[in-house]
């Protein structure tokens, strides 16, 4: 017991060390909400969430503790994970077989894969910094929207979208970390439906379909999902492991008794065979965060082969212009300029955002864009041209008229919970921030003519996002979405931190994309990035028809025993419209417009003549040689997935088609 007292005290140590600036901690305003100061002009680097939690908060006043918090430098790096060079190596060499820019899903898988050959040499390059015990904490995901694990992404403003937004600018953060956005996501493990990747392949990309991708992820599995691993699309010998949440309430059961009345039977969703509802299912083991880092590095980082750094930036793909070989990349590391070159082949793996922008920031991209900043043109591609992404709407929400029936953190964290769930990992503290279902559906206005492919994806939550509210809590959820305060008090306050239900209905298929361009050519500034969120009107219906969906759920017997009843809220933004019109779901959506961080399609992968295409069916950047980009900014068309499986699925197909390039073993 002592020990595990020890490390939670870690823990709370930690968290105090990881959500802190070089300041002591207080709570600041910014436009009247208790949350961020930044300069504009610097934004993700000056950002600085800045929250109470009341775990640390229990913890001081049980050990009657009254410290303030102070971090000059990172006084708690002994308990991030550690990836020095093998061997005693001072410095990376000048050389490698392979240059891989980014530890993300897809890169951590393709480098642990290439370096099973012990001949063939890897240099992996990250900016972030290795996970910690923090990371491993399934309920702290929404905590980390804000600290330096993120890349503090915004998307440029976009009239009538993200009204309630701080700035009403829309979030976008994205993993900063070895491990990438995995370290900080919601664990949540879904593939795409078999139609998503049988269409991928019939638009010309030879080796995407369903059958192709399968081996893949039964590869990367070791799933223990209560006999569905059994399964012949399952697969139980793996490294990642993907297991039911193990604490559930009692939502999750009215979630798919609701869904069977509505003719949604309870499956494994991520069975090709039929469309429906389920428990979530996580990649987690025994309730703590399974990373790529930790599933694919962990283990391997002593190999002589691989050589891992973070804490660096890339900064340009090296290409000579006239053979248009790719032969090396351009790195900062503690404050200085390097080169490493690459014998055979320079892999981007940077994600939907960093990878655009490095291939640009290389000359690589539209001409006529690139000239505008400066950037000679080694070849005109499409980059960044194309971008989808899922956003969700997280404001639809009912009261209840049971209590201690929902997730309330004020009311179910206490230093018992914590020390149980370091013991046991069973508790609500291994909840995904409150995640409990997912359920597929086609709404009544999807004009796709395949029944098993879903318009909307129903997001079941265990509380809601005023679960985190009341006094003193951390409002994490709402904070790491920048909602503002005076609109969410003013909409939600009366019932804050109180017993409630609800559901984000996600949008699968967007018929609206938007772009990304660079701001200028320098790689330590931001991207422009345009989401374009809602242009096409059907976008719009499809939530609409979604929110109704939701009501019907909620009308059923297993949620009116439970006095589910909807919450009128009343945003600032939709006091000109009557309260569940169409109209006003329509301006709710827009106010409180959340992204799921599925940015896909930026780099994306299309057969020859296809003139959106930057990289072909084998993950080759077209008319560049020996440069290849390996995330989920190559998938070409939208799928009905939260992306992590997917990437980390592209980095072990990837791997494959590396090792046959070259012949290696």
């Amino acid at each position: 017991m002592m020990n595990k007292f020890m490390s939670f005290f870690i823990i709370l140590s930690s968290l105090c060390n990881v959500l802190s600036t070089d300041e002591e901690i207080t709570i600041e305003d910014y436009n009247g909400d208790p949350m961020v100061d930044y300069d504009s002009e610097k934004r993700g680097r000056l950002l600085r969430l800045k929250f109470q939690s009341p775990v640390v908060d229990k913890f001081l006043q049980a050990m009657g503790n009254t410290h303030s918090y102070t971090s000059n430098g990172d006084l708690f790096s002994f308990l991030r994970d550690s990836y020095p060079l093998p061997k005693g190596l001072k410095q990376p060499y000048n050389e490698y077989d392979f240059v891989i820019v980014g530890a993300g899903s897809a890169g951590c898988a393709l480098a642990s894969k290439l370096t099973e050959n012990r001949n063939t040499t890897v240099l992996l390059i990250e900016a972030g910094k290795p996970e910690m015990l923090l990371t491993d904490v399934p309920a702290l995901a929404p905590y980390f929207q804000g600290t330096d694990y993120v890349w503090q992404y915004y998307m440029e403003p976009q009239p009538g979208v993200c009204m309630g937004m701080i700035d009403q600018k829309c979030f976008w953060p994205r993993g900063k970390a070895v491990g990438g956005t995995s370290v900080i996501n919601y664990m949540i493990y879904t593939r795409g439906r078999k139609q998503d990747w049988d269409r991928i392949a019939a638009d010309g990309n030879y080796g995407w379909s369903y059958d192709d991708v399968l081996k893949y992820y039964k590869q990367m599995e070791k799933s223990d999902l209560k006999g569905y691993e059994k399964q012949p699309h399952r697969g139980r010998d793996g490294d990642m492991p993907v297991e039911f949440v193990p604490i559930q309430t009692r939502l999750s059961d009215a979630f798919l008794k609701a869904g069977r009345i509505l003719n949604h039977p309870t499956v494994d969703y991520n069975a090709p065979e039929q469309l429906g509802f389920g428990r979530v299912q996580t990649t987690t083991s025994r309730g703590h965060r399974y990373s790529a880092a930790k599933v694919f590095l962990h283990r391997h980082k002593n190999r002589p082969n691989l050589h891992i750094l973070h804490n660096t930036m890339a900064t340009r793909v090296l290409i000579d212009p006239q053979t248009k070989d790719a032969y090396g990349v351009e790195y900062v590391r503690d404050n200085l300029l390097f080169t490493v070159f690459a014998r055979k082949e320079v892999i981007i793996s940077a994600g939907p955002i960093a990878s655009p922008q490095l291939l640009m920031l290389s000359g690589v991209g539209p001409a006529s864009h690139l000239k505008s900043v400066g950037i000679p043109v080694i070849q005109n591609l499409p980059v960044g041209q194309k971008l989808f992404d899922h956003i969700c709407f997280p404001g639809l929400i009912f009261t209840l008229n049971e209590t201690r029936i929902s997730f309330i953190e004020n009311r179910d964290i206490d230093l018992r919970t914590v020390i149980q769930w370091l013991h046991n990992g069973d508790n609500l503290i291994s909840s995904p921030g409150g995640v409990e279902n997912i359920g597929y559906i086609k709404t009544s206005v999807s004009n796709d003519p395949d029944p098993l492919v879903p318009d909307i994806e129903l997001i079941g939550i265990g509380g809601s996002i005023l679960s985190d509210g009341g006094p003193g809590a951390s409002k994490a959820v709402r904070r790491g979405m920048r909602i503002k305060n005076k609109l969410f008090d003013e909409a939600y306050g009366t019932i804050d931190g109180t017993d409630t239900w609800s559901v984000f209905p996600m949008l699968l298929h967007p018929k609206s994309f938007g772009r990304i361009e660079l701001k200028d050519n320098n790689p330590f500034n931001h991207p422009r990035m345009y989401g374009d969120y809602l242009k096409d009107p059907s976008d719009v219906a499809s939530f609409v028809a979604a929110i109704r969906h939701v009501q019907a759920m909620a009308a059923t017997a297993p949620f009116q025993r439970l006095g589910a009843k909807i919450y009128p809220a009343k945003y600032r933004t939709c006091k000109d419209y009557t309260f569940d019109s169409d109209e006003y779901w329509e301006c709710a959506v827009r106010t409180l417009t959340a992204t799921l961080h599925h940015q896909i399609a930026t780099c994306r992968m299309g057969p020859d003549g296809d003139p959106e295409a930057v990289t072909d069916p084998e993950l080759r950047v077209r008319g560049v040689n020996n440069l290849r980009v390996v995330d989920s900014s190559v998938i070409p068309r939208t799928i009905s997935a939260h992306t992590n499986a997917p990437a980390i699925m592209i980095g072990l197909k990837a791997a494959d088609l590396i090792k046959f390039r070259w012949n290696l073993k």
